[in-house]
């Protein structure tokens, strides 16, 4: 029986399942700790350092700013929370409510003081410091210092309004606004909603990257996988507690009915031709989003609010959900002529945002490359840059057949198990075609992260790819399985089942894959990566398992094995144009500011720095999606490390045009099994294969 059946019906065993949607509550606690223990890759078994780990994170979770419990609700929160383990085993729960009691009061004294603090006299301070990194504060050990923490984050809150340009007075009024719609939200949240919390950081007192996800929480991963969703074909945001449509998206319901209009306001929602509407004033922005979302081919209604010539225009709307391509989160290609020694060369940038599968249909990150790879060819382009520096994983078997579009056949990576004795899963590019046989280049940061740096590890392995850009990757070389096979309105798991190896043996557990040509990220910061995730799993290593049928070593398919000599002769040139470059030394100053103010801000900065990026705001204002889109694909294409990555890839076109662009059997067996000697027998067998 497959393992996913099986771990359903030990679940079942133990809590009844119903066609009908189950409400949280804390007797399906334990069975779902219970779930993520059967999966994990390093634990089995509730224990003490877990439970500590789990109570430590439900107070981050609470209170993530350190803002609102003071050390003694801490305390007292973590002595209500203790045992939590074997208590929720006899349905007692009730260590986590009285957190949320102890919170709500802290929230309510927020909101109360912020009609004290913030009243007519109220100024801002251009020179006060405010520390916003939580590691490196204490929580408050008085009342005083409570408040003191209050007045810095409410300086900070009112600034930010400032920067955008609202009076003092109108931005004092939208703080406490804030503050009171904080603590209503707070107020009205379900013991769902709470045992979700303790869920979520039992989950990440396993390791960073395993969670519990709400049905909410769950259906946001669904659509962020798949690049596409069934709803009305809107982008909403929330404002001072009302949710605004900011564009619609071309072809989709809303759209296509023409009844709503940017900047319409979302006031109720309601489902169904006839019936109550919910009043979504103050909702958080996924609860509305959640509700407006559904099948396709239902109707949901919603309650507008348009700003009129004549005043406030009120009106109902009732679209019909349908499936909406989230096109701009696909795979997408662009042209670029390159001058190089006076050759004229076309460079295509392709620009892989994520690691996207659909299992309802045909979506799939490695189908469109495919169809990209394609398209490339037909457009007789010189060489390619694979931009994979906003791309923080997703599916791992598209990214294991996305490898493989750039080489002939073979290992990819190795996925470790829980069970020792079962070994490594290894997973193959087992289709013979080389969809792309020249000059490539990879173009990273320390946002590429799982997915992402399967590939480019296993590219730069191979010596089949350049990597460039930020130093290195993310460091994440860990694997999650998703369960949804919870009891019906429970949500669903993610669970870190085992670690990834690329071709080489090695792990990119903290380390991440290094560039070979690296030039100024803005991402480039020590605090940033996967070694400085609470709870982070250590580094491994295995021997190598390059496969000699990777390479090619005659004929169209062939492809140049990359060497030293080239990618120094590429660093160089690289340098030579970073070191000029005014885009590049604006970055090294922005890295060395936001370093020297790493661990606190300034009031008077803040209002500079935010008038400064609400620029890109304003020229926003009043666009359409179709324009948006064209503002954010110019705003790309004038990146500094989009423009080098493209340079370096027209220079490797020059030098490998240049070299023998053949590999030979003896070169491809050395560099499949890393050794000096090769047996005769085995390259002629590899040759009559």
């Amino acid at each position: 029986m497959h393992l996913r059946h099986t771990l359903a019906l030990i679940l079942a065993s133990l809590v009844s399942i119903s066609t009908f949607a189950m409400d949280l509550a804390c007797n399906y606690v334990v069975p779902i700790q219970g779930r993520f223990l059967q999966k994990h890759i390093n634990y089995d078994s509730l224990t003490a350092n877990l439970e500590s780990r789990t109570v430590d994170q439900f107070v981050k979770s609470i209170d993530p700013s350190k803002t609102y419990l003071l050390q003694a609700d801490v305390d007292t929160i973590k002595k209500n929370m203790k045992s939590i383990f074997d208590k929720a085993k006899a349905g007692d729960c009730a260590g986590i409510e009285k957190s949320y009691e102890i919170l709500k009061g802290r929230l309510k004294e927020a909101s109360e003081y912020s009609k004290k603090y913030l009243d007519a006299s109220f100024k801002l301070d251009p020179t006060l410091k405010v520390t916003l990194d939580s590691d490196k504060k204490p929580y408050a050990k008085s009342k005083a210092q409570f408040e003191e923490t209050l007045r810095k984050y409410m300086q900070l809150q009112v600034a930010n309004y400032v920067a955008t340009g609202e009076k003092l007075e109108a931005a004092r009024e939208k703080v406490i606004k804030n503050y009171d719609r904080a603590s209503k939200r707070l107020d009205e949240e379900t013991v769902q909603d709470r045992l979700s919390t303790y869920l979520d950081a039992y989950a990440r007192s396993l390791d960073p990257h395993s969670s519990y996800w709400s049905p909410v929480a769950y259906d946001d991963f669904r659509v962020g996988i798949g690049a596409s969703l069934e709803g009305i074909g809107a982008t909403l945001s929330s404002k001072d507690g009302i949710t605004v449509i900011e564009q619609l998206i071309p072809g989709g319901p809303a759209a296509k009915s023409g009844l709503l209009q940017p900047k319409d306001k979302i006031i109720a929602v309601g489902s169904g031709e006839s019936g109550p509407m919910d009043n979504v004033l103050d909702q958080d922005l996924r609860n509305v989003v959640s509700k407006i979302r559904g099948q396709k081919g239902t109707k949901v209604r919603l309650s507008v609010l348009r700003d009129e010539a004549g005043g406030n225009k009120k009106f109902v709307v009732t679209i019909v959900r349908d499936k909406i391509d989230i096109k701009d989160e696909r795979a997408a290609i662009d042209y670029i002529d390159r001058e190089v020694g006076g050759k004229k060369l076309k460079v295509g940038l392709i620009n892989l945002p994520s690691f996207y599968a659909d299992p309802t249909s045909d979506i799939s990150s490695y189908r469109d490359m495919q169809k990209l790879m394609r398209e490339a060819r037909n457009q007789k382009v010189d060489a390619l840059v694979l931009d994979l520096s906003t791309n923080g994983g997703g599916s791992l078997q598209d990214a294991v057949g996305i490898t493989g579009l750039f080489f002939r056949e073979g290992n990819v990576v190795k996925q470790s198990s829980k069970y020792r004795n079962r070994g490594e899963l290894e997973l193959a590019d087992e289709n013979p075609m080389v969809d792309w046989p020249g000059p490539l280049v990879v173009l990273t940061s320390r946002v590429s992260a799982s997915a992402s740096e399967i590939v480019a590890g296993a590219l730069k392995d191979y010596r089949r790819a350049v990597i460039v850009g930020g130093d290195h990757t993310f460091g994440k070389g860990t694997v999650q399985a998703v369960d949804d096979t919870l009891p019906q309105g429970l949500g669903a798991i993610k669970t870190t089942i085992g670690m990834f190896f690329t071709a080489g043996g090695k792990s990119t557990q903290h380390i991440g894959v290094t560039s070979d040509i690296v030039f100024p990220s803005a991402f480039s910061d020590d605090e940033f990566g996967e070694k400085t995730l609470d709870y982070s799993l250590p580094p491994k290593t295995l021997k190598p398992f390059l496969s000699v049928e990777a390479y090619v070593p005659a004929g169209p398919s062939s492809w140049k094995l990359l060497d030293k000599k080239t990618v120094d002769k590429l660093r160089a040139q690289s340098k030579g144009r970073v070191d000029k470059s005014v885009d590049f030394k604006k970055i090294v100053a922005d890295i060395a500011k936001s370093k020297k103010k790493k661990n606190e801000i300034i009031i008077g900065e803040v209002i500079k720095d935010r008038e400064e990026s609400n620029k890109e705001t304003k020229e926003l204002e009043g666009k359409d999606y179709t324009q948006v889109q064209a503002y954010k694909k110019d705003k790309y294409m004038k990146r500094a490390d989009i423009i080098e990555a493209l340079n370096i890839a027209a220079d490797l076109t020059i030098l490998q045009a240049g070299g023998k662009i053949t590999l030979s059997q003896k070169e491809a067996a050395t560099a499949a099994k890393g050794v000096d000697k090769v047996d005769a027998s085995q390259l002629q067998s590899e040759k009559k294969n």
